[in-house]
């Protein structure tokens, strides 16, 4: 961008709106307007910057590279305009729409007991939340489908993300120890009453089948670096989502996995401690760097923190 180039603010909000939604007309519909319009506002923009912006996809438009880098530069001053009107008005009411994605337990843990109150305190702020597993709603953070991401790890396998396209912030929630989901049979009783250390609890069902996380591997690594300690690779036979469903598996005698310790558990599952190492889930919130400013978004990092 030329060293006197002039930018209008104004016109940034159609470049951000392109990137997020990939078309002209997408565009035109968010923000209530006419295709020409948007051409015309990206022309005007690209001229101010001193640079293409777009270029032809077919029959439709991409981003060019100086056009990503300003629509990442403009998610920062949006967000920035948005929180200096809010500081010059510090009576204003915030209003807008907070888009969240998370795995379930945290939105059950972190949102949904403060909901019913938040939405009380601030009925000009509105969230949507969408459940999802954490690459699925780190890839929506990155595409600007949402503005907050609950995620997690563990522990004993921190999470491999690979780098985003846009620069992020994070600061951690909680953490909660999980441990071993079994039967509720002698063979548990007995593992229990041993109160051996991870490696000899795992050991005690390296025959069994093993349940993992349908849509992240993040309990396969934990379960696989544990049997390594016990000296056996695991069968993951099973995949599931839901906790419900890991139970049922356990009751039904088709594997064991790992649940959480504070979960109140049906009958026919005992949950054995798992320590020396223990397992630690931990759970954090993910924003685009820039956006956590924005006052909606700000009032729900208060009530997460």
């Amino acid at each position: 961008m030329p060293d006197d180039a002039e930018v209008d603010t104004r016109r940034l909000l159609y470049l951000v709106e392109l990137a997020r939604l990939g078309s002209m007309r997408a565009v035109a519909d968010r923000l209530h307007t006419s295709t020409s319009s948007v051409s015309q506002q990206i022309a005007t923009l690209a001229r101010e910057a001193g640079a293409p912006l777009v270029e032809p996809d077919g029959r439709r438009v991409r981003l060019t590279p100086a056009g990503r880098r300003l629509a990442e530069h403009a998610q920062e001053i949006l967000a920035a305009v948005d929180a200096a009107r809010h500081d010059l008005d510090p009576h204003g009411e915030p209003a807008g729409t907070v888009r969240v994605a998370g795995f379930a337990t945290a939105v059950r843990r972190s949102l949904m007991p403060v909901v019913a109150a938040f939405a009380d305190e601030h009925p000009h702020v509105r969230l949507t939340i969408r459940e999802h597993e954490p690459t699925e709603a780190l890839g929506l953070l990155a595409d600007d489908a949402v503005d907050l991401a609950l995620v997690y790890d563990y522990d004993l396998a921190p999470a491999a993300i690979p780098v985003p396209a846009v620069a992020l912030t994070e600061a951690p929630l909680w953490e909660a120890r999980w441990g071993l989901g079994v039967p509720d049979d002698d063979r548990a009783r007995a593992v229990a009453d041993a109160a051996g250390p991870a490696a000899a609890v795992v050991g005690a069902y390296a025959g069994a089948d093993w349940i993992g996380n349908s849509r992240n591997r993040a309990d396969e690594d934990v379960v696989r670096l544990l049997a390594s300690t016990a000296g056996f690779g695991p069968r993951m036979t099973h995949e599931a989502d839901s906790l419900d469903l890991v139970e049922d598996l356990v009751v039904g005698g088709l594997g064991v996995g790992l649940l959480p310790v504070e979960r109140a558990l049906r009958a026919g599952v005992r949950l054995l401690e798992l320590r020396d190492p223990q397992v630690r889930l931990r759970c954090r919130w993910v924003a685009r760097r820039g956006r956590t400013s924005w006052p909606p978004l700000a009032l729900v990092l208060g009530v997460l923190r």
